[in-house]
């Protein structure tokens, strides 16, 4: 199962690279924070900017070898540097997440974002970290 992520990673990161310039495309992860370090897994995303302020993507993650691939949708709206947050537990709004944060460019079109975010379905906030491309 994890050579079927990374391969999804990796077609994923082609499809970026060889994308059309008439938006941006956004390749990273999904949380790597609050991750025991035996337990980090990688759980590839994929984004398109549609306008200057927004952009919409998913996700693929699994918990582990006996759980089933999930995936998620998202979208974000920039603002003055920040941007807000949605996202959802695969079609279902149920297990929905909404959320505020900045998106930081470090070098070369790498970023990180952080972000907070609340899980409306267990009712808990976190603070998740995200980092990938920028293309």
């Amino acid at each position: 199962m994890r050579k079927l992520i990374l391969t999804l990673a990796l077609v994923c990161g082609i499809a970026a690279a060889n994308a059309q310039s008439t938006g941006d495309w956004y390749v990273g992860t999904g949380d790597v924070a609050n991750t025991a370090w035996t337990e980090w897994s990688v759980s590839p995303t994929i984004g398109y900017g549609l306008t200057d302020n927004l952009m919409v993507g998913a996700s693929v993650s699994q918990a582990d070898s006996t759980a089933d691939m999930e995936m998620d949708f998202h979208a974000r709206y920039y603002f003055g540097g920040y941007f807000a947050y949605v996202s959802t537990d695969g079609l279902s709004t149920e297990g929905m997440s909404i959320g505020a944060g900045k998106l930081f460019t470090l070098r070369n079109n790498i970023y990180v974002d952080p972000k907070v975010v609340y899980n409306t379905e267990d009712k808990t906030t976190n603070l998740t970290l995200g980092f990938g491309f920028k293309f």
